[in-house]
């Protein structure tokens, strides 16, 4: 009978028995047997198990199916002891469907076979971020483990019959489950005292029975460790680009302590959006404090002066362009549209019926036998799954969800308003029929303004390209709304509109030549025709742009990046020299004679353009991608064809719309990862934040490198 426990696929040695005896014996084929789930059988306590390189039992390697060997036996003597055949670690993370195909435990992904572990490999990095050196260790173990014939004259032991494991295989697992443990800490933000929590230590001892958990200051250090290692490779990484855009995001913790977070945004050479943390810092105050923070943290990466293209910020007040840094400031687009919206709802009327709302809410929140009411008229009508929420200040789309969800139960809501007799001296006051239909068109006049957050949030629309088409947009569709509305929705939309228009410079044509946001849209091959401009003013842009080439994205000489390192003084004047000799390089031979048909058709007007001028129009020409498509794709396949458009793309694609993460920032309210956040002590804060921004963005980094044959540090 076979063994209580024993894994598939494993041959079944009997007591006293050796290896090479079992040639005398004949071999049974195995018949074909469904795969079935693994149970946890209870195991006999005179059944010895043997242990893998791991110390850890062959049962409890992995969930994916043990392969059956050909010529292995089930039928066998009462004690016996177990070999796995299987070469690599990866198995434990794929069941084997047939000979041809074998599928991920993780996602249940089907992947074809070919008697190789290295499509299985990549598949783990890729999809599911597992490490290349924890894989890398994992294939290195495999030749330790025991091979068949070897193992049964090392594991046989008449006194406890169980292999030993190595010391060495012990403390490799022993090193992989302090880098996880770490890296579990950055990864979804814990603090370092996780390792002292009951519950932790329990699963833990659960899992890896004897593993002594580490200690705090032994977890802090390996943080420290790490954090120079990614940092020293993010410098590294800032070297390669030429210009950055810097967000300054301010944020609070539960204790009350304002903290600054900055980040770098910039498009690699692979025409891949980076976002990684430069560090976070306590923030005392606001204002000059706030400039002096950001100075230091961009003199600890050698990032100040010319090499910050942007500041984008989300504080209150505006941060100084200061012309000695050679930045410009933008402010963060979530913000400003709060702001925007803000200024609409503060009309009387609306606050009156918000104000009502809120009460309603508050009333079912508070009162247990009305929410229960609710509840069970809400069942009767399947639409329990609708939840009365209260809005916040901060956040307009909050309201716009209260409204929209006390909409939707707005009979249930007034039928257990009617039932409940203490309403009237609980002083709960109902909307009236009238300011019903007030809730019911704001809500309307705010669904473009949501729409257009959703698409800002989509990540092909991260850019500030899209932001200025949205914006355009949004004032069209309420301006529409409001033509069929009543006086009040009438005055909301106005606002808004007033607003929107001031903030983003939409009341005169002029100040789009200067605003970032629309040159943006310009060098997106979704959004350069500017519909949203009049011909008149797009072909002045044009024009600017044209110079703004010849300024910024002239063919760089071989001394630039000894004069990049210079003073302003003679980087403004490299510059001028190297424009001189563009045009002189790109004008036409004077001494050439004119063409025979210049006297029909007049001169050539692409003779006397620059390349650089000539890239541009054509760049025109093309044809537009689709809005779901991917700029940064695009500029990938074309950089080769528009190298002076596509520096300079390079340049204002890498500007963001908001200062921090778009869904983080047009949230309606802090997502799990910024509760966590605003629940770490100050101590080791920066580190941990450092390596949760980075790590994946850095690690991506290193493997397209590395594939592409790059020599990395």
């Amino acid at each position: 009978m076979a063994e209580a426990g024993a894994p598939r696929g494993a041959r079944l040695l009997p007591q006293g028995l050796h290896p090479e005896e079992q040639e005398a014996h004949p071999k049974e084929e195995p018949a074909e047997e469904p795969v079935l789930p693994l149970l946890p059988q209870p195991i006999p306590e005179d059944v010895a198990l043997p242990f893998g390189p791991y110390g850890m039992a062959a049962t409890s390697l992995g969930p994916a199916r043990r392969k059956r060997e050909k010529g292995g036996s089930q039928e066998g003597a009462g004690a016996g002891i177990y070999v796995d055949r299987r070469k690599s670690k990866v198995w434990n993370f794929y069941t084997k469907l047939g000979d041809a195909y074998v599928e991920c435990n993780v996602c249940k992904k089907q992947l074809s076979f070919h008697n190789s572990t290295t499509t299985m490999r990549e598949h783990l990095v890729r999809k599911h971020g597992m490490r290349e050196s924890l894989l890398s260790q994992l294939k290195d173990e495999q030749n330790s483990e025991l091979e068949p014939e070897g193992a049964a004259k090392r594991c046989r032991q008449p006194e406890s019959g169980m292999c030993q494991p190595s010391s060495s295989s012990s403390e490799s697992r022993s090193e992989v489950l302090l880098e996880l443990v770490l890296e579990m800490i950055f990864r979804d933000l814990h603090p370092l005292s996780l390792v002292k929590d009951k519950g932790f230590g329990l699963l833990l001892g659960y899992l890896e029975p004897g593993w002594a958990l580490p200690a705090r200051e032994q977890l802090a250090g390996m943080l420290r460790r790490r954090y120079r290692r990614v940092r020293e490779q993010l410098e590294w990484y800032l070297r390669t680009v030429e210009t950055v855009v810097v967000c300054m995001e301010l944020w609070g913790s539960q204790g009350g302590q304002t903290y600054l977070t900055l980040t770098a945004n910039f498009i690699d050479r692979e025409w891949r959006r980076a976002r990684c943390a430069l560090g976070t810092r306590p923030v005392p105050g606001q204002g000059a404090e706030l400039e002096e923070k950001l100075q230091d943290v961009l003199s600890e990466f050698g990032l100040s002066g010319k090499s910050v293209f942007y500041v984008v910020h989300d504080a209150p007040g505006n941060v100084s362009q200061g012309e000695p840094q050679g930045w410009s400031s933008l402010c963060c687009a979530a913000r400003a549209l709060q702001l925007c919206v803000a200024a609409g709802l503060e009309v009387e009327q609306v606050q009156e019926a918000l104000g009502i709302a809120r009460g309603i809410i508050r009333y079912f929140q508070q009162d247990s036998k009305a929410s229960c009411s609710l509840h069970s008229k809400l069942e009767a009508i399947n639409k329990a799954k609708v939840k009365l929420v209260m809005d916040t200040a901060s956040s307009w789309l909050s309201t716009a969800e209260m409204c929209e969800n006390l909409l939707d139960l707005k009979w249930a809501i007034m039928s257990v308003l009617e039932e409940q007799p203490k309403v009237a001296t609980s002083g709960v006051q109902n909307l009236a029929d009238h300011q019903w239909k007030l809730l019911q068109d704001l809500v309307a006049i705010l669904r473009p303004i949501r729409i257009a957050t959703a698409f800002l949030c989509e990540e092909q629309n991260a850019s500030i390209s899209a932001l200025m088409p949205c914006i355009h947009g949004v004032v069209a569709a309420i301006g529409q709304q409001a033509e069929e509305a009543g006086s009040t929705i009438r005055t909301v939309v106005s606002n808004i509109r007033a607003e929107l228009r001031r903030r983003w410079g939409l009341e005169q044509e002029e100040e789009a030549l200067e605003n970032p946001a629309v040159i943006a849209a310009f060098l997106d091959p979704r959004f350069k025709e500017l519909r949203f401009l009049s011909p008149g003013t797009r072909h002045e842009l044009h024009q600017r742009l044209k110079i703004l080439l010849s300024q910024v994205c002239a063919p760089p000489g071989p001394s630039q990046a000894k004069h990049e390192a210079e003073g302003s003084q003679e980087r403004g004047a490299h510059h001028q020299e190297r424009g001189a000799l563009s045009s002189r390089s790109s004008s036409p031979n004077p001494s050439s004679p004119p063409s025979i048909y210049d006297i029909l058709l007049g001169k050539d007007p692409t003779e006397n353009m620059p390349e650089i001028h000539q890239q541009l129009e054509n760049f025109l020409v093309e044809p537009l991608c689709r809005r779901s498509s991917d700029p940064l794709c695009w500029w990938r396949s074309h950089e080769r064809r528009f190298p002076a458009v596509a520096r300079l793309a390079r340049r204002f694609l890498a500007l963001p719309a908001t200062a921090a993460a778009p869904r983080a920032a047009f949230a309606a309210g802090p997502g799990a990862l910024e509760q966590r956040r605003a629940l770490l002590g100050s101590e080791h804060l920066d580190q941990i934040l450092f390596l949760h921004q980075n790590w994946d963005v850095l690690e991506g980094a290193r493997r397209s490198r590395q594939a592409a044959g790059e020599n990395l540090r």
